[in-house]
């Protein structure tokens, strides 16, 4: 009966529309954002990145696990708002995306060139948008040696903290988007077991109340006095200790806190 009874619907010309316009509804994936990332697992270590605010502006970030040991990790601050820099970072996103899994194969390639060289190749997909500054920061994290390869194109420094104190890794180069044949250069530094690596953006560093920014110093400061060394705390006390220095969520930039945390190790339990 049952079949029937469909058959019969479906002689019905304004049946069979609605029907099949429904079904195309229901089928219809739901649309997802090329910008979205998930943070990966790694092995004795942890890492995290967390916006706040409206975003307005042109933070960007980005992991990529290239290989068993390795995985790739970006924090971009493209100038401009974010309707006007949305292609541009979709761009860029396919760059790194397409690019880095073959520069960083293998086991013989070195660090520092493919570092290098993804620069050169994200530098070239930013310009093609037209001239636009973008300070980046780019890493390697070598899960075997806890190390970290890094090209810090012009942004704010990133925060290294160990038992010694907290370490800034400065720029190694210029910022992304500026120039054609801009020369960058490649660092490499080493997360001993129980320290961590931040990066903020330069909104955050920027963040201002009554004439007065944020600033490094008090990043270095509110890093210092973290208790907890989960890479999402980390990242959520960055910028809660902003807000509550702003008095007020921001409105006019993006601040975002990207964190690397590697675990204190079994053997020093």
């Amino acid at each position: 009966m049952t079949q029937r009874a469909d058959v019969g619907e479906l002689k019905s010309p304004s049946t069979r529309f609605w029907r099949s316009l429904f079904k195309k509804r229901e089928v219809a994936p739901r649309p997802t954002d090329p910008l979205h990332c998930e943070a990966p697992v790694l092995r004795h270590a942890e890492i995290a990145a967390v916006y706040t605010g409206q975003r307005v502006a042109g933070d960007f970030y980005e992991f990529l696990r290239v290989g068993p040991s390795r995985m790739l990790f970006v924090l971009l601050d493209i100038a401009g708002l974010r309707a006007d820099t949305r292609e541009i970072l979709i761009a860029v996103q396919k760059t790194f995306r397409t690019l880095a899994p073959e520069l960083f194969a293998g086991e013989g390639f070195n660090e520092t060139t493919a570092m290098i060289e993804l620069c050169h190749e994200m530098n070239r997909t930013i310009m093609r948008g037209g001239l636009r500054s973008c300070p980046a920061f780019i890493g390697c994290y070598n899960e075997d040696l806890g190390t970290v390869c890094y090209a810090n194109a012009g942004h704010t420094p990133a925060l290294l903290r160990d038992n010694t104190g907290i370490t800034l890794l400065e720029a190694t180069g210029l910022p992304l988007g500026l120039f054609s044949h801009t020369t960058q250069s490649a660092a490499t530094c080493h997360l001993v077991p129980g320290s961590a690596l931040v990066v903020v953006s330069r909104g955050l560093v920027e963040a201002d109340y009554e004439d007065a920014e944020f600033g490094m110093d008090r990043a270095k400061q509110t890093f210092q006095d973290a208790t907890v060394l989960s890479a999402r705390d980390l990242c959520l006390s960055m910028l809660q200790a902003t807000r509550q220095f702003t008095r007020t969520a921001p409105t006019h930039n993006d601040l975002t806190t990207l964190a690397l945390v590697r675990n204190v190790s079994h053997d020093a339990v």
